[in-house]
């Protein structure tokens, strides 16, 4: 499937410095080998055609950068997908900004594991339209803020990822899970592989 707009290729120097103390922090413990920058097209709701680019896992590269294609060659519509780099390695300010991106190391907040999107195996699509969502100490908390208006999502709207629709298809028969499906919390972004095939990858990082 790939041909000169959809392609893999290693982390380049260049690319390296784009990335250094931003997605890829100075503590980061996953090795530059283990990720891959994805070339790709991408049309916007108007149909407009874009260039865009995603780093991810090595393990996922071609899995997603034939889900990234199929969703090309079908019109679905992506509005952005750039660097987290070129917004600062800020999750806050790129979901706002509808980008869709993969790595960016971190850990999960307060323990000393990595996150799935530290390990660049974890992807979001149109983030601002399909936000995370969870109930803390009584009060809704949305992610991007600015998503708060559709968390609802009985209504219809553009970007909006739904279970049936084909990015959503897509990304599960590729052997990753949704987090639409989850109980507690609902990440309608978000799409990631599973803890079990992690830690058969990355078992120093358990």
């Amino acid at each position: 499937m790939n041909n000169q707009n959809f392609y893999i290729s290693d982390i380049t120097p260049t690319l390296k410095q784009r990335m250094m103390g931003k997605s890829y922090k100075t503590d980061c413990r996953l090795p530059w080998e283990e990720l891959r920058y994805l070339h790709v097209l991408h049309v916007d709701l108007a149909g407009q055609v874009h260039e865009g680019e995603m780093v991810v896992n090595r393990h996922i590269a071609q899995s997603v950068l034939n889900i990234l294609q199929q969703l090309y060659e079908s019109r679905y519509p992506i509005q952005r997908m750039r660097l987290i780099d070129d917004y600062g390695a800020d999750d806050d300010r790129s979901m706002e900004y509808n980008n869709s991106s993969c790595f960016n190391y971190r850990l999960i907040a307060h323990t000393d594991k990595i996150s799935k999107h530290g390990l660049g195996l974890a992807v979001d699509i149109n983030p601002l339209y399909n936000p995370y969502v969870k109930t803390v100490d009584g009060s809704l908390y949305v992610a991007p803020e600015a998503g708060r208006a559709y968390i609802d999502r009985r209504k219809e709207f553009p970007y909006k990822i739904a279970e049936d629709d084909l990015c959503c298809r897509l990304f599960i028969s590729a052997g990753f899970q949704w987090g639409g499906h989850w109980i507690e919390k609902k990440d309608y972004q978000h799409f990631e592989i599973g803890t079990e095939q992690i830690a058969e990858w990355y078992p120093q990082f358990e």
